[in-house]
This record gives structure tokens, sequence and C-alpha cells, in this order.
């Protein structure tokens, strides 16, 4: 997928997420689909997805590929990816990684902030898919906590991924 899609799509899916968040009640942030997150919760956690993610796109390549490498495959498709998360989902259902494991449950007062950075946070990432070079975006990998290290490409297609797959939660449980 060339990098402009990438950005696109994570435009447009950010764009229907921060849109359903804004347009649903405040009653209904503290709430979520059963035995699952809170409203709150899953905005908060994509949040915290996205801001480790532009941190590290801010480094110098040197840094990111001394760290972490290079990559030792081909690159997955969207699909591929999906359906690697999917099966790495389902190996580990009560699973939670890094800050979100113990999420806090945000207040109402915190959705305007949290909708806010999230909006702010996405134009960022996108912003610098556009300005990333493709032999860094296919050759340079960052750690994914539950899918090991990828290459940069595809933790990005993961990311749009990521915030369909919270909006979708969100929408069918509403």
């Amino acid at each position: 997928m060339h990098k402009d899609e990438i950005a696109d799509l994570i435009d447009d899916k950010s764009q229907v997420l921060v849109q359903f968040l804004q347009n649903q009640k405040i009653e209904k942030w503290r709430l979520g689909p059963e035995n699952k997150w809170t409203t709150g919760q899953q905005a908060l956690h994509l949040l915290q997805s996205v801001i480790p993610l532009n941190t590290a796109l801010s480094l110098p390549r040197f840094i990111i590929r001394t760290k972490y490498g290079k990559t030792n495959r081909s690159l997955r498709t969207y699909n591929e990816i999906v359906k690697r998360y999917l099966e790495r989902l389902a190996e580990n259902p009560n699973v939670t990684f890094g800050p979100s494991k113990n999420m806090k449950v945000p207040s109402n007062y915190d959705k305007h902030y949290i909708v806010d950075r999230l909006q702010i946070e996405h134009k960022k990432l996108s912003y610098k898919i556009r300005k990333i070079s493709d032999p860094n975006l296919d050759e340079l990998v960052l750690p994914h906590p539950l899918m090991g290290k990828m290459p940069v490409r595809e933790i990005l297609m993961w990311t749009a991924y990521h915030i369909e797959h919270h909006t979708n939660q969100l929408q069918k449980s509403y």
C-alpha cells in the first residue's frame, strides 16, 4: 500500500472514530461493550497507541535502525496484517499490553481532551507518513507488543486497522 493511501486511510478511520465519539452522549463515555473497555478507555487506549508511534517517527532514522534493526522478510499486505492481528488476538484473548493493561476509566471531563488529542495525533501521524521515504518505511522496523517487530509501513497499516477495530467495537455496542 502506498504511503499516501495509508495516510488517507488513517485520516478516514480517525474521522469516523472522532465523529462517533463527538456525537455520542456524554453518559455513554463511561460505558462500553460487555466485558470490554468503556468508550473512554478505548479512546484513551488509541491515544496511548499513537503517541509512541509519532515519537518513534520523530527520531533520526539511524536511531531506529540501531535500536530495532532492519526488516528481514518481505512486506505483508493490509489484509495479511489484519488477519495476523486477529489471529494473535484470538490466541491471547485476555492480554493487554503497556499502559493499557491497568487502564483508568477517563472521567466525563476528560472526553473533549482525549478526543481532541486523538485528532491531533492522527493528523501528526498522517503528516509524518507522507514525509518519510519509502526505503525507510520498508526497511526500518518497530516493535509491536502483540505482533513483534514489524516494518514501519506495516505498523502504519496496522494503526489504520486498529482505529477501525475499536470504532467497530464501540459502534456495535450502541
